[in-house]
């Protein structure tokens, strides 16, 4: 499974540009219920990987993700490097198994349940899978590339009614209530910025 050079050096670029303006923002969700540091953290990860760009976009798309995943846990500190790490591992591993770019969201799938293992967390946590699972079963169901943006979104935003159960968060218990996760925007933000991306760019 081969992606096209140019379409995968533009989503590595609207990654970093979507994190790297919101920098800012993921640092004060974090600071509400964590470390303070998510948004700081994300940014290396994404500049990290857009270092590596041109090698990576000339990959086979399933040795490109490996790649991705192992500098994100490589460069981002905290618990956010080695779950989008894992996740982006096991997409690669998993497209390596694929014959058929609609098996895209199966892989999806076993990857996201690679990193509820890795954190030992599920959905309802109040963490990022609280937006990759929805995001997974909106692409398993053909949804539109809109519609998965709200989703992702919405999602995001749910997280803040939720009591935290995993990392730094879970210690303030019932305060984390009120307050998003910020692992759960930075997949919205990237999930928006790639669906955007692929609106405009992706091949018919």
């Amino acid at each position: 499974m081969q992606a096209e050079p140019v379409l995968l050096a533009g989503l590595i670029e609207v990654c970093r540009a979507a994190i790297t303006a919101n920098s800012d923002h993921l640092c004060a969700l974090d600071r509400a219920i964590g470390d303070g540091d998510h948004g700081t953290n994300m940014q290396r990860g994404c500049e990290a990987v857009s270092a590596e760009e041109a090698t990576v976009s000339n990959l086979p798309l399933p040795e490109a993700l490996e790649r991705i995943g192992l500098t994100l846990v490589m460069s981002i500190g905290g618990a956010a490097g080695p779950l989008y790490g894992t996740l982006l591992m096991e997409m690669g591993r998993e497209l390596r198994k694929l014959d058929r770019e609609q098996d895209f969201s199966l892989a999806l799938k076993q990857a996201i349940d690679a990193v509820a293992r890795r954190g030992r967390s599920h959905a309802g946590d109040k963490t990022l899978l609280d937006v990759l699972y929805p995001v997974q079963d909106a692409l398993a169901q053909h949804s539109s590339l809109t519609d998965i943006v709200r989703r992702a979104e919405l999602s995001a935003r749910l997280t803040g009614a939720m009591k935290a159960m995993r990392g730094r968060a879970a210690y303030l218990g019932d305060r984390s209530i009120g307050h998003v996760d910020p692992g759960a925007s930075s997949c919205a933000l990237l999930t928006t910025a790639i669906c955007r991306y692929l609106e405009e760019h992706r091949p018919e």
